[in-house]
This record gives structure tokens, C-alpha cells and sequence, in this order.
């Protein structure tokens, strides 16, 4: 946990302990409302666009093939290659999953990205993780797909001692390992930023003394500042997860490593 003391009464910067929630009824927390939510958001979501299909699209359907076609076109089909379509009901349901829970972090009164406990992106990955070594299994048997992932061809015979347990590591533990980490520790340092500079302009609104008063409105604009820039990183990091994704499973489905 963070604290500094700025006041005779101190205050406590935000830290680790305000992403933890008590139970709201049977062991029930907010970030698992917030993630049945999300389901429910994006659920209604396609259902409603898709539900009056046009030639000429009204606005919600065509912002549900916009967001369906940029998964499909921009990742799905440019990283994967030819078998692509089987894979983007997965990843454009992973895009839209992460995208809404990490929303969740600057919307009014939920302000709190899902994202940014540390379950989830594991989960996440986990699933991937998966897919991508099912996929590799099934494509090249498990001798072969494990030669592919250790023994990558071209390269002189002396250097695979030393190379193969490194792909090895890289693959199995590395991957799933940093792609959950990457979504959790953006979301959680973005989160805290942001409560940092609100709740800090608040105390010294309210509670601060001398020139702490003054200052407060310099911490409330960093904060706004701040929430714009969160959401720019909300949808990258939404985008480079999926990404990383489709990369992982082309890779599994490459003939060469």
C-alpha cells in the first residue's frame, strides 16, 4: 500500500487495498457484477444490431459489423492467413469483453475496470493459452508441434541445446504468463492514477490548508487529463491482447516456427 501524510490528520493515498471489495450478498463482489454485466452489455448489444439486418444499415447495426469487420479484417484475417474465420467469433468476443470491462474504469459511478484484478487477465489468457497449443497439437501432432516450438529449422545444429529450452519457457510459461500480466498491471497503474489525482484534489479542497486549496484544481485537470489518456490505453490494450492472440494461434498453425 501507498501513504503519505500531506495534513496534521493525514492522508492516505490511494493504493492496493481500493481495489478490493467487500461481499455484496454471498460472497458476491462488484468486479463480478461488473463482469456479468459486461456480458450483458455486449450480449444486447449484437442481438439488437444484428436483430433488423439491412442492405443499408441503420447506426446500430452498423456500429456492430463496424466492430465485428475490424476484428475480422484487421486481425483475425491479416495475422492468421487462410484459416482465419474460425477463430473470429473467439476473438471478436475476447476484444469486446475486455474493451467494456476496461470502459467500466471511467464510466460515473462504476469507475472500475474489471481488468484490474488480476483473475480475470489470467483466465483470459489461460483460455488462449489453450487454443493456441490445442490448435498447434492437432495441426502437427504433439512430436511435431513440440519440434516446431523448440527446434525452429534453419539454424546451425550446435545452437538448439541452448535455444530449445528457451522457445520451450517462452511458450508454455512466458506467453500466457505476460499476456494476462500486461492487460492487469495497465489497468490497475491507469486506476490508480486516476484516484490518486481525484482523491488527492478532493482532500486538498476540503481538508487541505495554506496553499493546498489552490493547487486542488491543477490535480482535478490532471485527472481529467488522465481519463482521457486511460481510455486511449483501455482500447490498445484491449486491441494488443486480442493481437497477440491471433498471433500466438498463426504461430501454432505455421508450418515453420
Amino acid at each position: 500500500m501507498i501513504s503519505t501524510v500531506l495534513a496534521d490528520d493525514g492522508y492516505i493515498a490511494p493504493g492496493s487495498r481500493d481495489f478490493e471489495f467487500p461481499a455484496i450478498a454471498g460472497g458476491i463482489t462488484k468486479p463480478m457484477v461488473l463482469i456479468f454485466l459486461s456480458l450483458l452489455i455486449i450480449a444486447a448489444f449484437f442481438l439488437i444490431s444484428s436483430r433488423r439486418r439491412a442492405v443499408v444499415p441503420d447506426r446500430l447495426q452498423f456500429a456492430g459489423e463496424s466492430l465485428y469487420g475490424f476484428v475480422r479484417n484487421t486481425v483475425a484475417r491479416d495475422v492468421i492467413g487462410p484459416e482465419f474465420y474460425k477463430f473470429v467469433p473467439y476473438l471478436t468476443a475476447l476484444f469486446c469483453f475486455i474493451l467494456v470491462n476496461n470502459i467500466f474504469g471511467i464510466i460515473p459511478f462504476i469507475q472500475f475496470p474489471s481488468m484490474s484484478r488480476i483473475g480475470f487477465p489470467v483466465v483470459l489468457s489461460l483460455i488462449t493459452y489453450v487454443i493456441f497449443n490445442v490448435v498447434g497439437i492437432r495441426r502437427k501432432g504433439l512430436g511435431g508441434y513440440l519440434k516446431s516450438v523448440m527446434f525452429p529449422p534453419g539454424l546451425p545444429g550446435w545452437i538448439y541445446p541452448l535455444l530449445a529450452p528457451i522457445e520451450a519457457i517462452s511458450t508454455f510459461f512466458v506467453r500466457p504468463l505476460t499476456l494476462g500480466l500486461r492487460l492487469f498491471a495497465n489497468m490497475f497503474a491507469g486506476h490508480l492514477l486516476l484516484l490518486v489525482f481525484i482523491l488527492g484534489g478532493s482532500y486538498m479542497l476540503t481538508t487541505g490548508s495554506g496553499l493546498l486549496p489552490i493547487l486542488s484544481p491543477f490535480s482535478f485537470a490532471m485527472g481529467i487529463i488522465i481519463t482521457f489518456f486511460e481510455a486511449l490505453i483501455q482500447v490498445l490494450q484491449a486491441y494488443i491482447f486480442v493481437l497477440l492472440s491471433a498471433l500466438y494461434i498463426a504461430g501454432a498453425l505455421a508450418e515453420e516456427h
